[in-house]
Order: C-alpha cells, then structure tokens, then sequence
C-alpha cells in the first residue's frame, strides 16, 4: 500500500519516483472497484447481493479519493505559490548566437509633467523579438527605459511599447512576410520554414 512521505526531496527523480508509486496505487484500487461494478452490473447469475458491493464500491471509492487527495497536496507543497505576479510566458530564450539589434522606445519630454524636474531613469523593460533580413535572423531587442523624478518622486515615466503584428508574439513584420511569402508564393509547407517554430 502507498503512503506518502511526510515532507517531499528536492529531487526530481525521487518525486517521479513517488509520483509513479501513487498513480500505480490509484490505477490498482480502481481496478478493484471495477471488480464489485462489474458484480453488480453483470449477469444475474454472478450478481451478490447489494449491500456488499455498495460497501465494497463505497470503501474503495473513498480510498482512492484519499490517495488523490494526497496526491494533489504533495503536488501542491512541491509547487512554489505565486506572488500576484500576471503569469510571464514561457516562449524560450531565442538563440544567443543570433545577431543583437537594440532599438530604444524613449520618451520624448524628459521632464516632470508634476513639477518640471528633470526624470532620471530608474529602470527598463526588455522584451526579444526575432526579426528577418533576407538570408539573415537576427534579435530586435526593444528598450524601453522608465524614468522617475527625483523632486517630487511620484512621477513615472516610459514610452509605450510598440505595437506587434501578432499579439504576444516573437516574429516581426519582415519574418511575418518572408513565412507567408515562402508559403503562399514558394509553396512551402510550414515545416519546410526554419522560423516556424518560432512562431508558435
């Protein structure tokens, strides 16, 4: 029988180790309770009578609704909770051999509007999109530094981020091109196009 241990390893592979025990134990106490279902339901001939097999299907249904229940909670203690943080999503890191194009989305006042002060840059945000020169990949990273007044300390400013053909995508107007250009003009399957992956 599986019991879970009382604090879960680091280690991936004792979890797997514990994960597989558990799903084994449940697929075993399933099968058992399809043992008294199949009683109940078959041939009139094999049935027993109803209250054993609504005890039976009761007990091992409430064993394997622990076992889940056990299951799912060292499932969530190994989890780290999040902070309220929106959820970032996990599109790869692009090549780092691939050529580096900075372009700089600044503000264009570098004043206060509160107090007229000058801003200073308190920071920036970063985002890597994978753009196409024929014949060539190469990363558009998108600065956008963030300045703060050190007057009145309440203003914060930054330029908006510029607008992507696709929404949360990774692939710039000239890759776009070059895949609908190689599919619709060459007749290549997408699979056939390096880039695609990238565009998932």
């Amino acid at each position: 029988m599986f019991e879970a241990p009382a604090d879960l390893p680091d280690d991936p592979a004792t979890l797997q180790a514990i994960l597989r025990a558990a799903l084994a134990e449940i697929e075993r106490l399933q099968l058992q309770l399809a043992g008294p279902q199949r009683n109940r339901f078959g041939r009139r001939s094999e049935k027993l009578a109803d209250e054993t097999v609504q005890q039976a299907a009761e007990d091992l249904e409430q064993s394997v609704a622990e076992k889940m229940a056990r299951l799912e909670a060292a499932i969530k203690a190994t989890t780290k909770p999040s902070a309220g943080k929106p959820p970032k999503r996990n599109r790869g890191a692009l090549p780092a051999h691939l050529p580096r194009v900075e372009v700089i989305v600044d503000v264009e006042d570098k004043a206060c509007a509160c107090c007229g002060g000058s801003l200073h840059q308190i920071g920036e945000d970063q985002a890597e999109m994978l753009d196409y020169v024929p014949a060539q990949f190469r990363v558009r990273l998108i600065r956008r530094p963030r300045y703060g007044c050190r007057v009145c300390e309440n203003a914060v400013v930054q330029a908006p981020a510029p607008d992507r053909p696709i929404d949360g995508g990774m692939a710039t107007e000239a890759l776009i091109a070059q895949v609908l250009i190689g599919k619709y003009g060459d007749h290549l399957p997408l699979y056939r196009k390096c880039c695609a992956q990238h565009l998932r």
